[in-house]
């Protein structure tokens, strides 16, 4: 995907939510919340930015490892997906996240 990377600075974090918010707008949807971690780079700006747009921002809980498990568990295996398929366009690509999604929560196996 264009303008990602896997270490953001707090420059590239604040054009993110400036883009989210607009992105927002642009297709009429209001968003309540953005649940994030405690992480460093995450700047004061954002909160900011996100307030200004009517976004609370909540934080997860200090030292509770777990809290984030299921999020993340998720996030993690799209890069099983992602890792192995050629993605045309945008909406090449959320029909393959639409699927494995499907996937994640109907048909894999679950373990015991």
């Amino acid at each position: 995907m264009l303008g990602t990377t896997a270490h953001p600075s707090g420059n590239q974090v604040i054009q993110a939510m400036k883009n989210l918010v607009m992105d927002l707008e642009d297709a009429g949807c209001q968003a309540r919340f953005l649940i994030r971690d405690r992480d460093g780079k995450f700047p004061a700006l954002m909160d900011e930015i996100l307030a200004d747009a009517g976004i609370q921002t909540v934080l997860t809980g200090i030292r509770i490892p777990r809290m984030n498990s299921i999020v993340e568990r998720w996030v993690q295996s799209r890069h099983d997906l992602l890792g192995r398929c050629l993605l045309w366009n945008e909406h090449h690509l959320r029909h393959a996240l639409r699927e494995y999604e499907h996937f994640y929560n109907q048909h894999r196996a679950t373990k015991a």
